[in-house]
């Protein structure tokens, strides 16, 4: 340690020396490590507002940090690397000792493994059971070594370790693009800080650091990092306006939702349903809310053939088979599916929260058959249900981010203060939303938290908002709840024969019961959702857009318009939706009307969103985040001019080729001078600073300039300090200088000549 301390203590007066822009260098080197650092911190305290322990996080990150600070000037590096390993093995024992009895007999080294490999593929932190203590075992370590490190002065191991953390979050698409364009400029800096610092720099290095520095800005923000990991870039392809949308999310049956801004309705058909029963055809289910959408937690096992469990009350069976009209990613069927046939039955998952989904898409060649279990219950049978919830159902579908608002959870209690039974609040909840909020598909995208928005800021939205509002009213008020995405029944067109088409898609609310299992409730206004459904569908037929109907909703069409009449709806009749409480859905299913979400991208949608956006006299500025990169750009591109020394060729070929006589002679000298001056810069040396004109030539002329530049010195000193020069003399200098500059340009020279 005395020999390395000795070696630090000795370079310190020379690293003092190297400043950039008056600070000392190595400062800014630690300085962007912290940054650095705190980006793969920042992730992490993202999680855990998701899934808690937030303030233990905020505690365990900031002991770290502390903890480096202090041993930084007392271990060595072998210590602090036992000590890292100490760490490493004391967090992810506190993670398997934390979890549940249940959980913990599903680990083993497989399970183990194929997490890992998820997580290094783009599994989303999000989506793990127990991401939150995950977090904290995973957050000591790399913080404690890696600003150990850089107090030691070895900033290098440093960025490698906090840019390893940090990348691992791109992978896994839990660092956002902003965040990873703040964490790859923090790295590179320190790097550059540091050799700086080192070497010093007579501006070449400085430059080189910034042209780094923008190309990764630039390259962070267009270029996804890994192809289907979790990385995205900050700005869209060149002419595509999509966005993301609920219908994606249910057709590609993804493990995440973002909830978006303005949308518009496909009356394209997606798939056609043969049943016994009229339902609803649910595809997905989430249960964490990360306060801007919704992530799907666990893992999905194969579907083995046989029986799936049921629903914990009694039900009724059902059986549907679908006809593909479109590709699908997504496999609907009526809750609860407990059996699938077809030729796809062996490619089928089975998720966690009881929903089927196929390993590959589904061709429209390819039906499949799903049989499903529909929980039987009344409103009665709800009310005598008990709140002795099970462990995983607590865990999972109580959980609100940690900065959930008091005030959220103010209203709630407001909103269901006369209700005595969870079911009851269900009911008061959605009510409440159904006669406050009004529908519309033309939203703004709120920044905050989305529930907290709908509630306080915003006037109107669609299922996405209220569905997610509603289930953080519930969970704020101890009902477990999750958000569900599907198809609503679709038109029909015969007496077990129903065409779903892209605005069937939807969002809602399912509720927990004791001894009948997940119940649906729809907050939802249906009259207006209907009517823009209806809307949409006659606009799509005047236009004579193709995909929208088969033949049987043609020839409907057709005789509805013969006898004029109204169009039909394309979604379910109104006796097919009553709920267990008496307004959206059957108590046999538990399912919800439908709509699909989209912008700009789903084939033979209508372009009203997008007319709407391009509306007014002024054209729509770019992003911040888009003129943040186009300013990195710029940076970059005059970083790498100079450092190509373009600028010196410009000032040469404006200034040193040609100089006109003027009026007065002095200024012609010091015009010439400075021509003179730009030849030695290039060909010896440029004058130092405080070095007089008479000294700089004198030196030069001692390696090889011409001895007449001795007389240039005599003139320069004369008509800057003395009483001004003659004609004659300024035309002496004058020739001198384009004698040098010619003698570098050999064209001039024999253009001169």
């Amino acid at each position: 340690m005395s020999t390395e301390s000795t070696t630090r203590q000795s370079s310190a007066p020379e690293a003092a020396r190297h400043t950039v822009a008056g600070v000392d260098a190595n400062v800014l080197a630690l300085a962007s490590t912290l940054v650095l650092v705190g980006t793969f911190l920042f992730v992490l305290y993202d999680v855990t507002n998701v899934v808690g322990r937030r303030d233990q996080f905020l505690l365990v990150a900031g002991g770290a940090l502390v903890l480096a600070t202090v041993v930084g000037v007392m271990l060595r590096p072998r210590v602090a690397l036992l000590l890292t390993i100490a760490l490493v093995g004391g967090g992810f024992a506190a993670y398997f000792l934390s979890l549940p009895t249940s959980q913990l007999a599903l680990l083993s080294p497989t399970r183990l493994l194929a997490d890992s490999v998820a997580l290094l593929s783009g599994l989303s932190v999000l989506r793990l059971l127990s991401a939150d203590v995950w977090a904290l075992a995973v957050t000591p370590a790399p913080t404690f070594l890696a600003w150990y490190l850089a107090v030691r002065g070895r900033i290098a191991p440093a960025v490698a370790v906090a840019g390893g953390g940090l990348g691992l979050f791109v992978l896994t698409g839990d660092a956002n693009g902003p965040l990873t364009l703040v964490g790859v400029g923090a790295g590179m800096a320190a790097i550059g800080f540091d050799s700086i610092g080192r070497y010093g720099h007579d501006g070449g290095q400085l430059d080189v650091l910034v042209v780094v520095l923008a190309a990764m800005v630039v390259l962070s923000a267009t270029v996804t990092v890994l192809p289907g990991a979790g990385g995205s870039p900050i700005i869209p392809n060149s002419g595509v306006a999509e966005q993301p949308t609920v219908e994606a999310s249910l057709v590609s049956a993804s493990d995440s939702i973002s909830v978006v801004g303005s949308i518009s309705l496909s009356p394209e058909v997606r798939f056609e349903v043969e049943s016994t029963s009229p339902s609803y055809w649910q595809t997905a289910s989430f249960d964490r809310y990360t306060g801007t959408g919704w992530v799907r937690t666990g893992d999905s096992e194969p579907y083995t053939g046989g029986r799936l469990e049921g629903p914990e009350g009694p039900s009724r069976l059902v059986r549907q088979t679908v006809s593909p009209a479109t590709p699908l990613d997504a496999m609907p069927g009526a809750w609860r599916p407990v059996a699938v046939s077809g030729n796809i039955s062996s490619e089928t998952l089975v998720t966690q929260q009881g929903n089927i989904r196929p390993a590959r898409t589904i061709g429209t060649d390819e039906n499949f058959t799903v049989t499903s279990a529909v929980p039987q219950y009344t409103p009665a049978s709800l009310r005598r249900t008990g709140t002795d919830y099970p462990d995983d159902i607590r865990e999972r579908y109580l959980a609100l981010p940690d900065s959930t608002s008091d005030r959220v959870r103010e209203r709630a209690a407001e909103i269901t203060a006369d209700a005595e039974t969870p079911y009851d609040k269900a009911v008061a909840v959605e009510e409440w939303l159904e006669a406050n909020k009004e529908y519309s598909l033309q939203v703004s995208r709120p920044d905050g938290d989305i529930a907290e928005s709908f509630l306080f800021e915003m006037d109107a939205g669609y299922c996405t908002y209220y569905a997610s509002t509603m289930v953080v009213l519930l969970r704020s008020e101890g009902v477990p709840a999750r958000f569900v995405t599907g198809y609503t029944t679709g038109e029909r067109v015969g007496d077990d024969r129903y065409v779903v088409r892209g605005l069937d898609s939807h969002a809602w609310v399912e509720v927990y019961f004791e001894d009948t299992g997940w119940v649906r409730f729809d907050p939802t206004p249906a009259g207006p959702r209907i009517d823009a459904e209806t809307s949409t569908l006659t606009d799509a037929r005047d236009e004579g857009l193709e995909g929208v109907d088969t033949n049987e909703t043609a020839a409907a069409a057709a005789e509805t318009n013969e006898s004029d009449t109204e169009t039909p709806t394309p979604t379910e009749t109104a006796n097919e939706t009553e709920t267990a409480n008496g307004t959206n859905a059957t108590p046999q299913s538990g399912l919800a009307p439908g709509l699909e979400e989209r912008i700009g991208g789903t084939p033979g949608a209508g372009d009203e969103s997008a007319a709407d956006e391009g509306d007014g006299l002024l054209p729509e500025l770019p992003s911040r985040e888009t003129l943040f990169v186009g300013f990195a750009a710029l940076v970059g591109i005059a970083a790498g001019v100079r450092r190509t020394r373009i600028p010196t060729q410009v000032r040469w070929a404006t200034v040193a080729l040609y100089q006109r006589r003027t009026d007065s002679p002095t200024d012609d000298v010091f015009r010439a001078y400075d021509r003179l001056e730009l030849v030695l810069e290039r060909d010896y040396r440029p004058r130092r600073p405080g070095e007089t004109v008479r000294h700089y030539l004198a030196a030069l002329s001692r390696v090889g300039v011409d001895e007449r530049t001795r007389r240039v010195a005599d003139i320069y000193e004369q008509a800057r300090y003395g009483h001004g020069v003659t004609r004659a003399e300024a035309d002496e200098v004058m020739a001198v200088a384009d004698r040098a500059v010619r003698s570098r340009l050999p064209v001039v020279r024999r253009w001169a000549d």
